[in-house]
């Protein structure tokens, strides 16, 4: 009989976390420090359900300048009723007018429109309109539903609508029964809870204590089922504490530059992506950000953090903050986060984590890794 492999997934669970708080080394004892994908938690799942990076899957960050496939279009009509703007920039607002664009528009991925000016959405498109977990949610790659499909296995995969405890007993109950071949578990609130309290063991320690204590019945389950079974936990990213904050609008504003007109962006937390659509655009928006800290990334490092597109899909260039350094206000928030994600891949505070009760293969080394291991 085929063995039972169950797959945890922790976001957030970084190799800082794992080494300060001794995780799990009595039953998961193969671990291996992992280079995160390049991006956020919206570029590192589609890479873990895929085994592609962003340039083959095309999720980088949530929105790109594409004028020509925005779904948004027709919301150039509602430009009138955005009046006043500090209205429609209230978080509940924003959130409230997230659930009803996602129903009309039949998004069944995760959508939020966070903090992007809504005069911009016509000209932008969304990169995570399908759930991605799904048979068929990154199509035209296949995805891990997909491939345990393909496979004939009895496979479950965690609905991330779910709560952590939900998904975690549903699973647990499944693989106990002797109900499944494969199982893909996620756990998503971590992320969160480090973004609010990076560092603070007095509200870490407490929850790792948590996931160890879960986690470890979810082997005693697996070894009560009486097959052979391997347990594995991984992680996407790390998580950076605040060290400081840039003020990309205003830079911008001061080069006189018109939005739309001179260039487009997209400003995440870590990094801003721009499309030069008038000459001389990229040299003024480059003095601007002269005294960023941060850095122009090359051709050569968006080609090995797989993230380079011939089409632009991603923007002509990106200016990376140094590690720590947010972006705010940014089109993700109006405020910094005490910890953040999405730097300098080689960032020791970013690296994820891969953790076993067999030995680690040797190709297992980015996220982008981890799918060949769930469907050997």
């Amino acid at each position: 009989m085929d063995k039972v492999k169950a797959f945890v997934f922790v976001d957030a669970l970084g190799w800082r976390q794992i080494e300060r708080y001794g995780f799990l080394e009595d039953i998961l004892p193969h671990r291996r420090k992992i280079e995160m994908q390049f991006g956020y938690s919206c570029t590192a799942i589609p890479t873990i359900l895929s085994g592609k990076r962003p340039s083959e899957h095309g999720h980088l960050s949530f929105y790109d300048y594409a004028p020509e496939k925005s779904p948004f279009k027709k919301m150039k009509l509602l430009a009138p009723f955005l009046r006043p703007a500090s209205f429609w920039r209230r978080g509940r607002v924003r959130h409230q007018l997230s659930k009803l664009i996602k129903r009309i528009y039949g998004f069944t991925g995760y959508f939020q429109l966070y903090a992007v000016p809504l005069e911009r959405l016509p000209l932008l498109d969304y990169c995570e309109k399908r759930d991605l977990f799904v048979p068929g949610g990154l199509a035209p790659v296949e995805n891990l539903a997909d491939v345990w499909t393909r496979q004939g296995k009895r496979f479950h995969i965690s609905n991330w609508r779910l709560k952590e405890e939900d998904n975690f007993r549903i699973a647990r109950d499944l693989l106990r029964n002797g109900a499944l071949d494969r199982a893909f578990i996620y756990f998503a609130a971590f992320d969160a809870l480090q973004h609010d309290n990076v560092g603070r063991d007095e509200i870490l320690a407490p929850r790792m204590a948590e996931y160890a204590g879960t986690i470890r019945s979810l082997y005693f389950a697996l070894k009560e089922s009486g097959r052979e079974f391997e347990l594995t936990v991984f992680s996407d990213h790390g998580m950076t504490p605040l060290r400081g904050t840039l003020d990309a609008p205003a830079a911008l504003e001061a080069s006189g530059l018109v939005w739309g007109e001179d260039y487009a962006s997209a400003i995440d937390s870590t990094m801003a992506r721009f499309w030069w659509l008038k000459p001389g655009a990229k040299e003024r928006v480059e003095a601007a950000f002269a005294k960023f800290s941060g850095r122009w990334l090359t051709r050569e490092e968006m080609e090995y953090h797989g993230i380079w597109r011939d089409d632009k899909k991603f923007g002509d260039a990106i200016f990376l903050a140094d590690p720590g350094i947010q972006f705010c206000p940014s089109d993700m928030g109006v405020k910094p986060l005490n910890g953040m994600h999405g730097f300098d891949p080689a960032d020791e505070d970013s690296f994820a984590s891969w953790l076993s009760t067999e030995p680690v293969p040797d190709t297992v080394r980015r996220v982008a890794d981890y799918f060949s291991e769930m469907t050997r």
